[in-house]
């Protein structure tokens, strides 16, 4: 088995969509950062570390055995045991998992570019493992409001996406409300032109409708609506704080 060592990670947690385990250029300096110590490699097939990256299922048994207590990270000048740690990687993309003693994929890192090379450099000559599990597309996976496609984060920074899933909880929210006045007119607030259409929509139809239009992108008009909608409500208020204190990604 190949091992790296002295491997910086940036851990995301409880994280079920690839796009949230920030690349190392999104890494932040509040970010905490740790160095392990010593990680196994795994190479596998694509299928598997898609898997990986993109839900919080169980991995498969056969790998789980193989990495155990392989990792250590150096704490106050001793060597402790990770009990299941390890860099997945196809030969094109790679990541470092901890399961944190479960079967999941629970903490989540992107590598540095550096030592990213050098996994794959270190893996060339390896066969992809196979390992059984049932897969994504096998489950079924499904997307919705507080898990979004992919395709509605692409492109956009880590403050845009923090903000777009802000914006997405808001929109939860006043969907739990089903307030037609409400719902009417925040949809015309995004689409002032359509007032008159607007005003004979059920609440579904224009609580529907703003949240098509948001799903794409973003721009000055959604950090708009997104603020104004939060506005009187601690939690969401302290999430776009700190994201608007943010001056990088």
């Amino acid at each position: 088995m190949l091992y790296l060592r002295d491997v910086w990670v940036n851990w995301f947690e409880g994280e079920e969509n690839g796009y949230n385990v920030c690349e190392f250029h999104e890494w932040r300096k509040e970010d905490f950062i740790e160095l392990l110590d010593q990680v196994p490699i795994i190479k596998m097939e694509t299928t598997l570390l898609n898997y990986i990256e993109n839900d919080l299922s169980e991995l498969p048994n056969q790998l789980l055995e193989e990495v155990k207590n392989k990792s250590y990270i150096r704490k106050n000048n001793q060597r402790e045991q990770i009990e299941y740690c390890f860099i997945a990687t196809d030969g094109r993309k790679c990541m470092i998992v901890d399961t944190m003693g479960y079967k999941i994929p629970i903490r989540k890192s992107r590598m540095i570019p550096r030592q990213e090379q050098l996994v794959y450099e270190m893996a060339e000559e390896l066969d992809p493992k196979r390992y059984s599990f049932e897969t994504v597309e096998q489950q079924k996976k499904e997307y919705h409001i507080l898990s979004p496609e992919p395709h509605s984060m692409h492109g956009l920074t880590r403050r845009e996406r923090q903000l777009k899933q802000l914006l997405f909880m808001a929109l939860d929210q006043m969907y739990t409300g089903a307030n037609t006045a409400e719902a009417r007119y925040w949809y015309t607030e995004w689409f002032p032109e359509k007032y008159s259409t607007i005003q004979q929509m059920s609440f579904d139809e224009a609580w529907r409708a703003l949240y098509i239009e948001v799903c794409h992108g973003w721009t000055s008009k959604h950090q708009s609506i997104c603020e104004r909608l939060i506005k009187g409500q601690p939690y969401f208020e302290k999430i776009w704080e700190l994201e608007k204190g943010t001056h990088v990604n």
